[in-house]
């Protein structure tokens, strides 16, 4: 009896020293995530729509984790710096990236010294919403509609402009793109920012431009300006009435910038997993939702495999554009 007790022992220590190696290497299983505040680092200023629905994201993800969920703005290039300090960042779900279409996508198109792989420095975790842009005209501009507008860029061909805030930004290529569709003669004025851009178009010093809908909202609605089409498939939230570009002039037309997160590559994927299922749960609440309208937004919730595909999606398409378009890294 005394040795079935002893080797009974023995069988369970083994097994337990056995257990150990895997327990410590997997981490997660050793160490409850998280243990500490999670940055959420945003390669945009603080303020306009990306912060805010970074924020909202954060809110819920503290909600959801029982820690803090800080954001870290970091600015500058496109969003590549942000993006660039994340992929330095140590894998183990305490650094993670707020990123756009740029960084995800077109910023590699554009920039000749990308400060980070986009393929393999990161592992997707989740989709979060999308952003329309809006084709806006001067009051005095005689084009009604988008059909009107391309008939006065042809008959004038080379001689109307339009301005959007900086080459390659997505503004930029959304106008890119519906001169690809139509066929419409006008040339690119690039702008440092949305702020010079709103006051020559209200001035009339620049009779067309392609921005964010944010920003021009109350000249809109003034009649200062005047909304032509909105880039999103659906109409925005703020702009009901304006038809968008796919239903009044170019069937299938697409160029929202979608908002996402990410993680550092070697991430373990069992924090992928729950951070992802918790972003999306977030994202298809009712109260989320009517929050992320409320600004602009639409909810676009997505898992971690579907954000991989859509930006595999998304490459692809936008290369064409870029190309298209005569970009060239810079």
């Amino acid at each position: 009896m005394t040795r079935i007790v002893r080797r009974r022992a023995l069988l369970a220590a083994t097994a337990a020293s056995l257990a150990l190696p895997f327990v410590a290497r997997n981490g997660f299983a050793q160490d409850k995530y998280p243990k500490g505040p999670v940055k959420l680092v945003l390669g945009f200023a603080p303020g306009g729509i990306t912060d805010i629905l970074a924020r909202l994201t954060a809110a819920r993800l503290e909600t959801a984790l029982g820690t803090q969920v800080i954001v870290d703005n970091r600015p500058g290039a496109g969003g590549n710096i942000g993006a660039a300090a994340v992929a330095r960042a140590a894998p183990d779900g305490y650094s993670l990236f707020f990123g756009a279409l740029g960084t995800a996508v077109t910023n590699q198109f554009i920039y000749a010294n990308m400060p980070f792989d986009t393929a393999n420095d990161f592992v997707p975790v989740a989709l979060v919403a999308s952003v329309p842009n809006v084709l806006l005209v001067h009051k005095d501009v005689p084009a009604k509609t988008i059909q009107e507008l391309v008939a006065l860029a042809k008959a004038k061909p080379g001689q109307l402009t339009y301005g959007a805030a900086g080459l390659g930004s997505s503004t930029h290529l959304a106008m890119e793109l519906l001169k690809t569709e139509t066929g419409m003669q006008i040339e690119n004025v690039p702008y440092k920012g949305s702020a010079l851009l709103q006051q020559d178009l209200l001035a009339g010093r620049i009779p067309v431009a392609m921005d964010s809908i944010s920003i021009h909202l109350p000249h809109i609605r003034s009649g200062a300006v005047r909304a032509l089409g909105v880039t999103s498939p659906t109409r925005a939230p703020d702009l009901p009435d304006v038809p968008t570009i796919a239903e009044a002039a170019v069937p299938g037309y697409d160029a929202v910038v979608w908002l996402y997160v990410a993680a550092p590559a070697k991430t373990p994927p069992e924090i992928v997993k729950l951070l992802s299922d918790e972003i999306v749960k977030a994202v298809r609440s009712d109260e989320m939702q009517a929050k992320m309208r409320s600004v602009g937004a639409l909810p676009m919730p997505g898992s971690a495999e579907e954000l991989a595909k859509h930006i595999g999606v998304e490459t692809t398409r936008w290369k064409k554009i870029v190309d298209a378009a005569g970009l060239k890294p810079e």
